[in-house]
């Protein structure tokens, strides 16, 4: 069984900065892709961000792209999510999700996910 768990979330405002943190239990981290979600209250949960195994391949969700950036330390079991320019309309419980294959699905990620992190809040104020 994978454990992830998040950080990093917080209250900031906009225009301001944050970078998440998924810590993942586990021998295979390498293999698995890693991917960012996020849930506002009353809406389905979004994409947000993948990087293949390798770290080689990464993909966003079109509200994010040139925003934030994903990326991975294979050596710390460790995914991040930094996040530039944050608005209002982030605001969201954001996850992590393992997809325990090292290449990205496309084009709904959310289709191919197997572990999924407890979340953690990012609250952005205008």
């Amino acid at each position: 069984q994978v454990q992830l768990v998040e950080s990093g979330g917080g209250l900031v405002q906009s225009g301001g900065s944050l970078r998440l943190s998924c810590v993942a239990s586990g021998r295979y981290f390498s293999r698995w892709t890693m991917n960012w979600f996020r849930q506002a209250p009353g809406t389905d949960r979004e994409f947000v961000a993948a990087i293949s195994g390798s770290g080689a391949s990464t993909y966003y969700g079109n509200s994010v792209k040139g925003r934030f950036t994903i990326s991975r330390d294979n050596a710390k079991n460790t995914a991040y999510l930094q996040m530039n320019s944050l608005k209002p309309e982030d605001t969201a419980v954001y996850y992590c999700a393992v997809r325990d294959d090292p290449y990205i699905a496309t084009p709904n990620p959310l289709d191919y996910t197997d572990y999924w992190g407890q979340g953690t809040q990012v609250t952005v104020s205008s």
